[in-house]
């Protein structure tokens, strides 16, 4: 890979800067990937067009990322037809029932599309889909607006999915952490968790502004300009029937996420005792793979449960999944953008450049807070916590051996660091699913969601400074 020094970070910072200046993430993505590709080929503008073109196809020379992309048409497909059953609706009606007539019924709503976010911790994408979907038309009729469901889906998913080890976000950083033999994959990331203070600090802050209804800066602006909208907003009309309809086939993924993790990596796994082959057969899974199946599962339980209820024939079927992945098509075409920069930041070697120019500062005390802060501006620049851990596991766990840092606080720093700098990227695929999911301007998502996310990033800069000269 050849050096390009400050020269790796234009792209990305061109399609941020532009992203916020015009709101068109399309346009500043392509045009981002455009000069990245210009400087590659030393600035020849029909070489770099060509290799943009093919930056787009080479997207899905990637299992994991195609399957990304694949899965978003699928959970539309599965949304779509929960909502052709009625399912939608039910589960509305079942949550105003029981909350009619209680206090601070505005901030159990809130409270409880975070509380669906937190337990899909399946994988962030299918939680802040779900979320931003079903509980849409809930905050409408009740003007709250779109802005803060989006930042409750993205807050309450990636926090979740980093702080549970049994998914794809577990396997992968498992995966990761098996270069390292001196360590024990699964023992390191659990007791790696209770430092994780930003995955913490972030899901108790989304939970308190939920149920306290307070809001701050552009949030607040947004939350009083909806409150004095005088027209009355319904719930979508259609088919309502029992909660359960929506409850079982997202239930049906959660569960057999952990089965089809242990079950993508059986094969690969060593010989030994049952559990032995388990936590080996979880580390070597394939997390996208694992979702994918997942994912199809609740797709099919879906469509059985319906066939049985006689609310859905097979042309209702084929028409409904369709409509629904025709709905995702704009998503998907975020994702491989989205996925394009962050191939292209890696060609490049951004985040390895910002890594390398700060490392020299590194001492044992203040490492996790530094480690904290580069991974966290590497997510932010390219848009991708997984492509952080990769980077950042990679330099944070050997410089933990070689300086004698707590490697359980060093590795929950990488961590933060990279969900933190993605819930601040305009560029990130959770952040734009966000917005979309939730229907709300994605800039407008970006504005309202960075003060609060900056707030419990400060915190825990704080937390890793002492707690660093304490363990």
């Amino acid at each position: 890979m050849s050096d390009y020094g400050f020269w790796s970070l234009i792209p990305p910072i061109l399609a941020i800067g532009l992203a916020i200046r015009t709101k068109q993430v399309v346009f500043s993505l392509s045009l981002g990937i455009f000069v990245g590709y210009l400087i590659i080929k030393g600035g020849n503008p029909f070489e770099g067009l060509l290799a943009t073109i093919s930056a787009f196809v080479d997207v899905f020379q990637s299992k994991g990322n195609t399957r990304t992309v694949v899965l978003t048409l699928v959970i539309g497909a599965l949304i779509q037809l929960i909502k052709y059953s009625g399912g939608i609706n039910g589960f509305i009606n079942w949550v105003q029932g029981r909350l009619a007539g209680q206090k601070n019924f505005r901030g159990k709503i809130q409270a409880t599309s975070a509380l669906t976010g937190f337990l899909i911790f399946v994988e962030s994408n299918i939680s802040i889909l779900t979320v931003g979907t079903i509980f849409r038309p809930l905050f409408d009729k009740h003007k709250i607006p779109r802005e803060k469901l989006a930042y409750l889906a993205d807050s309450s998913s990636a926090p979740s999915c980093v702080l549970f080890p049994l998914n794809a976000w577990g396997a992968y950083v498992m995966g990761l952490l098996l270069a390292y033999p001196q360590l024990d994959p699964f023992t390191t990331l659990v007791y790696s968790i209770p430092f994780n203070f930003y995955a913490i600090l972030t899901l108790a802050f989304v939970f308190w502004l939920a149920l306290s209804g307070k809001e701050y800066g552009e949030m607040k602006k947004i939350s009083q300009k909806q409150k004095e909208q005088t027209e009355e907003l319904t719930i979508e009309k259609g088919r309502t029937s029992a909660p359960f309809n929506m409850v079982i086939p997202i239930a049906t993924m959660v569960v057999t996420m952990p089965f089809f993790l242990v079950y993508s990596g059986w094969d690969q796994a060593v010989s030994g005792s049952l559990s032995e082959k388990i936590w080996l057969s979880i580390s070597n899974g394939s997390g996208s793979e694992a979702v994918l199946n997942a994912c199809f599962s609740g797709f099919l339980m879906a469509a059985i449960l319906y066939g049985f209820q006689k609310m859905l024939t097979i042309k209702a079927f084929i028409d409904q999944s369709f409509k629904g992945m025709n709905d995702m098509v704009i998503m998907a075409v975020l994702m491989v953008l989205a996925f394009a920069i962050g191939n292209l930041c890696n060609e490049l070697g951004t985040g390895i450049y910002v890594s390398r120019v700060t490392s020299s500062w590194l001492i044992p005390e203040i490492a996790p807070a530094l480690i904290f802060i580069i991974s966290s501006f590497i997510a932010f620049a390219t848009g991708t916590s997984w492509g952080t851990f990769a980077i950042m596991i990679s330099i944070g766990i050997p410089l933990s051996f070689a300086v004698d840092a707590n490697v359980y606080l060093v590795l929950s720093a990488v961590l933060g660091g990279g969900v933190f700098g993605d819930h601040c990227s305009p560029i990130s695929d959770t952040t734009l699913i966000a917005s979309v999911a939730s229907g709300c301007d994605h800039i407008d998502h970006v504005r309202t969601q960075l003060p609060y996310a900056l707030f419990t990033g400060a915190l825990a800069v704080l937390l890793y400074l002492v707690v660093g000269f304490l363990v």
